[in-house]
């Protein structure tokens, strides 16, 4: 879904690596329609100061203070020149940002522009709360967050359940929402009690439609564990590939799950960030242009390279969707497939199939 957003200046440069990067992996693979699953739009005005213990990562933050619709629109046109992409938008998931106006923006933005959208979620409110909220707010379903877990709970400990509770499970299966799964836990994706409860949710409340965010947060092949082999006694969830550069992971999801269960989100804004991604020691590190994202000499999943190197980095997008083309080819995916992942799956999510 587009917008003659032409005459807007460009909210970050593309150069030739870039363009030569789209040309020569993705043009001729990606199909004219997509369906982004995993947006999300805020404005720096949403900012509020808190006192919480973070619990995600704090490198995203270096990538964009705010992503307008206009912004996410312009992303699009910028970096998929030839495709018409459709946005599921939900708004910043964290406590550093006011719910109520990211809620609102994200209805009122996709009530604007025809597109679906979600509501993140605060843990506390009640059945019939949430309900209304959904529903007054056009919403197709929930995006809980970690962040929003009792503030008492250290980060090690969360479970799905403390910021996504069986009363909103209830009233999600009621309905038969959607809701896309950020998981806890340092372990990701091969954590026992992540698995346990993932599978309880499908088979608890069989109605609702259930995404893992990032493939679990397996970002790295060390990530997965046994999990593909637990996680094949499911038969509903879905996995969606957002902020995942890693061809073997994809590759294991596909082969374990099917194209059928395999989606494209992005995680825009973040995935705007100039870099590749490796893994040492079995954690990711994202790799930057110098002096691009401010001093990340602090911050374990981020390291500089050298200038020549950094003028050489395309996007995190191109990244992600260069590694899932890896991946189907390694499978022999089909190009209905391959569509499939890219748009048909998303496209039935949102009811626009």
């Amino acid at each position: 879904m587009r917008e003659s957003l032409m005459n807007k200046p460009a909210i970050f440069p593309v150069k030739d690596v870039d363009r030569q990067f789209y040309q020569q992996n993705l043009a001729g693979f990606l199909p004219k329609k997509m369906v982004d699953i995993h947006t999300h739009i805020w404005l720096k005005a949403f900012r509020v100061e808190t006192s919480a213990e973070p619990r995600g990562q704090t490198w995203p933050h270096r990538v964009a203070e705010e992503n307008s619709i206009e912004d996410l629109l312009e992303t699009y046109r910028l970096l998929l020149p030839q495709q018409d992409v459709t946005p599921l938008l939900f708004g910043w998931p964290g406590r550093d940002a006011d719910i109520e106006q990211t809620n609102a923006y994200a209805s009122t933005s996709a009530s604007q522009h025809n597109m679906p959208s979600l509501i993140v979620t605060n843990p506390e409110w009640t059945a019939a709360e949430l309900e209304k909220r959904v529903l007054s707010g056009g919403f197709l379903g929930l995006k809980p967050y970690l962040n929003w877990a009792p503030v008492h709970i250290p980060s090690q400990n969360i479970q799905i359940y403390d910021f996504l509770p069986p009363a909103h499970l209830e009233a999600a299966d009621q309905h038969g929402w959607i809701v896309i799964l950020h998981i806890p836990r340092p372990g990701r994706l091969k954590d026992p009690l992540n698995m346990q409860q993932m599978l309880e949710v499908e088979q608890r409340y069989p109605n609702i439609k259930l995404v893992i965010a990032h493939i679990g947060r397996a970002y790295c092949p060390q990530d997965i564990g046994d999990a593909f082999e637990v996680l094949q006694a499911s038969q509903r969830m879905l996995f969606d590939f957002s902020a995942n550069t890693n061809a073997e992971v994809i590759e294991g999801a596909l082969r374990t799950f099917g194209a059928q269960r395999v989606l494209f989100g992005s995680d825009l804004p973040i995935v705007r960030m100039r870099m590749r991604r490796i893994c040492e020691d079995g954690a990711y590190i994202n790799l930057t242009p110098p002096g691009l994202y401010g001093d990340v000499s602090g911050d374990p999943h981020m390291r500089e390279v050298s200038p020549l190197e950094g003028d050489n980095l395309s996007f995190f997008l191109y990244e992600m969707l260069w590694s899932f083309r890896r991946a189907a080819e390694a499978c022999g995916l089909s190009a209905t497939e391959v569509e499939d992942v890219l748009y048909n799956n998303g496209a039935h999510l949102i009811g626009k199939s």
